[in-house]
């Protein structure tokens, strides 16, 4: 089984995810494919430095460079998503053939098409503030980039829409952590 966890960032997914981990599902973190990735395959790092030359510099790429340009730019996000998703999705596609039961975060689960390839597809959303909150603890960056992060992304109505699940972090992590249990145990028919 595979299921696909997505949401904005700061939205709690890395909990969501900690319970199908504690379920024996093998996680994979498309971010951490990406990252992978970046210094594995020649042929990605190409593409990206051919379209965003301004985001490198001494051949490494400099991720919030890379923000700054693509975050204000819808077209240039667009672009920069048609060149990773089609990489990431043959690795996790990959990294999954070797699992019995897999969870994938991926924030672009449904844009990607990834969402295609998962039994489920559960998102997890919460209050903007508290997501603004979280990024800017958890990534040591400013408001201002924090929300432009959120804006870039697409609204709670888009995962209502395109999920099997939606699941609500309200902020409290014990309450959100049940909310979790009892809906993958309903899921996988109980089974860990």
């Amino acid at each position: 089984m595979m299921i696909g966890i997505t949401g904005g960032s700061g939205a709690g997914k890395t909990t969501a995810l900690n319970v199908l981990r504690e379920m024996g599902f093998t996680i994979i973190d498309c971010d951490a494919v990406y990252h992978g990735l970046l210094s594995s395959d020649d042929a990605m790092k190409a593409e990206l430095k051919s379209s965003f030359p301004e985001a490198f510099s001494r051949g490494k790429l400099n991720r919030k460079k890379l923000g700054k340009t693509v975050f204000s730019d819808p077209g240039k996000l667009d672009r920069l998503n048609g060149i990773i998703f089609k990489y990431v999705i043959a690795r996790v596609t990959e990294i999954a053939s070797g699992t019995e039961n897999s969870a994938v975060d991926a924030i672009s689960l449904v844009e990607s098409g990834l969402h295609l390839k998962c039994d489920f597809t559960v998102a997890v959303i919460a209050p903007r503030e508290e997501r603004v909150r979280r990024i800017m603890l958890r990534d040591g960056v400013s408001r201002e980039y924090a929300e432009l992060r959120i804006s870039a992304q697409k609204p709670d109505s888009f995962y209502e829409e395109n999920c099997d699940f939606i699941i609500t972090n309200d902020g409290n992590e014990e309450s959100f952590r049940q909310k979790c249990e009892m809906l993958f145990k309903d899921i996988t028919g109980g089974q860990s």
